[in-house]
């Protein structure tokens, strides 16, 4: 995948690939567990891929942790301004709503926050030993950070509903049933080079296409299918359209 560069930013490690960001929280001692300056670091990798759209790759690494939820210790503290403010919520929105697809590699749980971060990515690969979950109810809060529209969007309506009223943990089998994640690996080691390898493949793809299929799959219904014959408009007009269908024709006619 060629050159690489590393960056440690307080809470997160940010690895730099000619296409795309791998992005691992990295914060061990709290279990992963999402802070305040957490949320700025996120925003500040969003800064970045909107400024210049790559692929991301987000994970809390393969050490069992993908995020233990929201920091319990702040969350305790934060009013209803905190609340209106959508801390969590914006950052999760914008990583939903970047230009290039994400996905997110879990490993271990993702509890809380934890989950809707994952939620927020486009696609979701995880270990064996992986459980989601949304105990907020438990709590004395609702899950406030995507779990609400998001969840339901992905396992449907009745089953969204279960999960979030009883805050019961989704083990990784249970997970690729429902269509919570795509796929399971068996080994913690597995993890990344999956995850690696769903990029890759989206990466073979035109990149101007894949970005506006993004853009048509995640738009409102109402804004269909105006804005797919617009996107297709653009696309047609594309050099990379015109070399890829003609390098498509050459090689049949060489077969």
């Amino acid at each position: 995948m060629g050159r690489r560069a590393e960056i440690v930013s307080g809470g997160l490690r940010i690895e730099e690939l000619p296409d795309r960001l791998v992005v691992t929280l990295d914060r061990p001692e709290k279990r992963n567990a999402i802070d305040a300056d957490l949320i700025a670091e996120l925003h500040a990798v969003c800064a970045e891929l909107e400024a210049r759209p790559r692929l991301l790759l987000l994970t809390g690494g393969t050490e069992g942790i993908f995020a233990g939820g929201a920091d319990i210790g702040q969350l305790r503290e934060r009013g209803r301004l905190d609340a209106l403010a959508a801390i969590n919520q914006a950052a999760f929105a914008r990583i939903r709503a970047l230009p290039m697809p994400t996905v997110a590699a879990v490993d271990g749980p993702a509890l809380g926050g934890g989950a809707e971060l994952a939620y927020a990515c486009d696609l979701r690969v995880c270990t064996a030993r992986a459980t989601f979950g949304q105990p907020e109810v438990r709590l004395g809060i609702l899950a406030g950070a995507g779990a609400t529209y998001r969840l339901p969007a992905l396992v449907g309506e009745a089953r969204a509903k279960e999960l979030l009223f009883t805050g019961r943990r989704v083990d990784a089998d249970e997970a690729l049933r429902i269509g919570l994640v795509n796929r399971v690996v068996a080994e913690p080691a597995e993890l990344l080079p999956t995850a690696h390898g769903l990029l890759d493949e989206i990466a073979k793809g035109s990149a101007l296409a894949v970005r506006l299929t993004k853009l048509a799959v995640d738009a409102p219904p109402a804004a269909h299918p105006q804005l797919d014959l617009l996107s297709q408009a653009v696309l047609f007009e594309d050099e990379e359209k015109h070399r890829r269908m003609t390098e498509f024709l050459e090689r049949r006619r060489s077969r």
